[in-house]
C-alpha cells in the first residue's frame, strides 16, 4: 500500500478521534482547573495518555509537517492545563 495513502488514512482517523473524544474531555479538564479545582487521578492519567499518544505521532509528523502547527497548539493547551492545575494544588 502506498505510504502516503496509508498516512492520510491514519491522519483522518486521528483527527476524528481528537475532535470527538480527546478535545471534549480536555476541554472538561480545562474548565475544571479554570474553576480552581485540582486534577484527580483519572484526569492526570488521561492527560498522560494523551501526551504519550502525541509522542507516538512524531514519525508521522516528520513525514507531514503541515500538521505540526496543530499538534504544537494542542500540546501547548495541555501545558496550560497542567500549569494551572499545579497552581491550583498550591
Amino acid at each position: 500500500m502506498n505510504k502516503q495513502i496509508n498516512d492520510q488514512g491514519i491522519i483522518l482517523v486521528l483527527l476524528e478521534r481528537f475532535e470527538k473524544q480527546r478535545l471534549p474531555r480536555v476541554i472538561e479538564i480545562k474548565d475544571k482547573v479554570d474553576q480552581g479545582e485540582v486534577l484527580d487521578d483519572f484526569d492526570i492519567e488521561y492527560l498522560g495518555a494523551a501526551l504519550h499518544d502525541a509522542r507516538e505521532l512524531l514519525p508521522l509528523l516528520d513525514r507531514h509537517p503541515e500538521y505540526e502547527p496543530l499538534v504544537s497548539r494542542v500540546i501547548h493547551y495541555y501545558k496550560l492545563i497542567t500549569d494551572e492545575a499545579l497552581q491550583n494544588e498550591k
